[in-house]
């Protein structure tokens, strides 16, 4: 019986290669097939989570009351009036119609939440390589009809001390209005609050929301701290790409909102196949480095 005809080295390590890319692609493009992980959705989302052991009668009255109903792709109604902090009468769709805009609610002498909310706003903000005026706007709205131009006056320029960004001073805006205006906005916002009379203060959720150059609410962000790539990652959603760079949208097919935590979650699936694929023209790249360099020792030898 004949021995095997020995195989030389350079072909080895050519079959060796081609081998071990084929593996690769036929791994890549199976999972290219696979069902992405089911996102965790569910109802919409409060700025007040109850404990699932304490019972509804334990929660203070004025906690049951309040939350964010998310009125995802729901339009804002553009044409109700406020005031602004110079005193002028505005429409809120002034600071709508190039790109995406912060809304928060916030009444301006609010001793505690308010605070916390503009504070993780203009923290995360002040991360951020995007620039007020050019990339977003910012509106705040007080929910109390007895603020007044004054008094928003007097927070803006707090906050404008806080997040001196170039642009800040024309791209923030704080807002003051009549009960009307403001139950037709916090309305149709999903904004729940209510007076509590105990303690003579709002009882209210605590987070922002990012809207559409168009006015449809795109993105709610809970809490009192805001990170700045979910910040981020919702301005570039909510302009349709128009703003941030291409490797936001990379990064954004590997993120999914998910309107429960209203916050971006890892989805392992596309990360897995952008890796996959980043790891084939990797392997593809090399064996074409190989290749080439074999058959320059060959032509010379």
């Amino acid at each position: 019986m004949r021995s095997p005809q020995r195989t030389p080295r350079t072909q080895r390590i050519r079959l060796s290669l081609s081998d071990l890319a084929f593996v690769f692609l036929v791994s890549f493009v199976v999972s290219a097939q696979t069902p992405a992980l089911a996102q965790t959705s569910g109802p919409a989302a409060s700025g007040y989570r109850r404990d699932p052991g304490v019972t509804a009668s334990a929660v203070p009255a004025p906690l049951r009351e309040i939350g964010f109903d998310q009125n995802l792709d729901h339009l804002v109604p553009l044409d109700t009036v406020f005031r602004d902090e110079g005193g002028r009468t505005v429409r809120l769709g002034d600071y709508f119609g190039r790109r995406p805009v912060v809304l928060l609610f916030a009444y301006y002498d609010c001793p505690m939440l308010c605070t916390q909310v503009i504070n993780g706003l203009s923290s995360a903000l002040g991360v951020l390589s995007l620039e007020p005026g050019k990339d977003f706007e910012i509106v705040t709205v007080s929910f109390n009809p007895k603020d007044t131009p004054a008094t928003a006056s007097a927070k803006k320029a707090t906050y404008l001390e806080r997040y001196h960004r170039p642009g800040a001073d024309t791209a923030w805006h704080f807002l003051s209005g009549d009960q009307s205006s403001i139950d037709r906005l916090t309305k149709a916002a999903g904004f729940r609050y209510v007076w509590d009379a105990q303690t003579k203060q709002f009882a209210h959720p605590t987070g922002v929301i990012v809207l559409t150059p168009e006015g449809r609410l795109a993105r709610y962000l809970f809490g009192i701290e805001y990170g700045p790539r979910n910040l981020r990652f919702a301005l570039v959603e909510a302009s349709a790409g128009r703003v941030g760079s291409a490797v936001d949208s990379l990064l954004l097919y590997c993120y999914h909102y998910d309107p429960a935590t209203g916050r971006y979650g890892l989805v392992i699936m596309r990360a897995m196949r952008i890796g996959g694929a980043v790891t084939v023209l990797t392997l593809v790249a090399f064996i074409v480095v190989m290749l080439r360099k074999e058959r320059h020792a060959a032509a010379l030898s």
